[in-house]
Parts: structure tokens; sequence; C-alpha cells
């Protein structure tokens, strides 16, 4: 299937998450747990309304999403993604029910939505729906990148058989911007916050390095 600027998200498969530190990264095990259509989710016994990009139950259901021990760890990761504008949530006091929405959910679809079944993706299975330009409010808010974020920034920015950059139609290329299709230490190190020798350091790593190993 061609991957075209044209598009305006592209898929990450479940099971490719990045498990390497980086705020995106812990946005897109949130992203990967919420809701695929609007219903009922159903957590510890628990009956929620839930809507698509949804996730609705317990403090130590985020916990576990997030691979965190403390509750305060967490709640300062919800926190910080939600001062980046990347989803909203709200802990209620005396139930202890946590509610998050992802801001930048992707709806646009092919194909008819399931009607029967979880509200909820199967862990590991299927895609993820990520903006092309997720990764942009980094570098706008001059974030300094970690791991995480810059494999998720070049993932988004994968073209393959774009008409406007030629080397697209040999192997998926990464290209930012629609005519800015070399690709330098110079460009990445800025964008990130890098060295031009961490960045270097980063490239040559394993290509599996930010999977589940």
């Amino acid at each position: 299937m061609k991957c075209l600027m044209k598009y305006k998200w592209v898929k990450l498969p479940r099971n490719l998450l990045p498990q390497s530190k980086g705020i995106l990264g812990q946005w897109a095990q949130l992203a990967s747990r919420a809701a695929f259509r609007n219903g009922k989710g159903r957590y510890c016994g628990y009956i929620n309304e839930v809507s698509a990009g949804g996730w609705s139950g317990g403090i130590v259901g985020i916990k576990t999403i997030l691979g965190q021990k403390q509750k305060g760890k967490a709640l300062a990761i919800l926190d910080s993604l939600a001062e980046k504008g990347y989803l909203q949530y709200q802990l209620h006091r005396k139930s202890k029910r946590l509610d998050y929405q992802i801001s930048d959910w992707v709806l646009e679809f092919c194909g008819q939505p399931c009607e029967e079944g979880s509200i909820y993706a199967t862990q590991g299975f299927g895609f993820l729906c990520l903006p092309r330009n997720i990764t942009d409010r980094l570098v706008e808010q001059n974030h300094q990148f970690e791991d995480a974020d810059a494999w998720l920034d070049l993932w988004c920015h994968t073209v393959w058989q774009e008409p406007d950059n030629a080397f697209s139609f040999m192997a998926p290329t990464i290209q930012f911007g629609r005519y800015h299709c070399a690709l330098t230490l110079e460009t990445l190190g800025p964008r990130w916050g890098w060295e031009k020798t961490k960045v270097w350091r980063f490239i040559k790593r394993p290509r599996d390095h930010y999977g589940r190993h």
C-alpha cells in the first residue's frame, strides 16, 4: 500500500510500540489501549460509558498500561501529556475512577466498524493510527526528544512511492516537509535537541531496538 504525504496519518503495529523512554512512547501505550468506538467499557466489574479514543478504569490499570509501580509517577506522566495537549484526563477522587481521552485520535477509517464485543482493542494486535504531525508539537515547544520520541518522529515522516521524492520508489524514505527529501544530522540534531554524535549513535542502533526488545 502506498504511503504518500497526502495521507494525514500513518499506521503503527501495536506489537511494535516503542519500549524506550519518551513522552510519545507513553502516549502510544495509552492510545493503544483506548476504545476504538463508542460504547460501554468493562473494567474490574464496573461498566463505564466510553467514547472512541478514551479509556475508563482504575488507577491500577493506568499504572499497568504505563509500566509504573507508583501512582504519583503515573499521574505525573498524565500531567505532562495533558500539558502538551496530547490528552485530557480526570481522576474521580471519591470513586477512584480515572478517565482519559486522546486528543489526536484519528477518526477516519475504511470499512465497517465492529458493533459487537469489547470496545477496547486487543493488546498487541492490530494497528494504532498516528497523525503525521503528532511529533511536530514537541518541536514547536522546544521539547528535548528522548529515544521513543525520535523513533516515532522517523516513523511518522516515512513515505513510500511519494511522487515528489524519487528515492521513495526504491525504499521507504524519511522525509520532513514536502520538498525536503535530504535527511542529515544537521536536520535531526536541532529538531530533537541533540548533538550530531548522539543522532548518529541513534541511527546506527539495531532496527528492532525500539520494538519489543
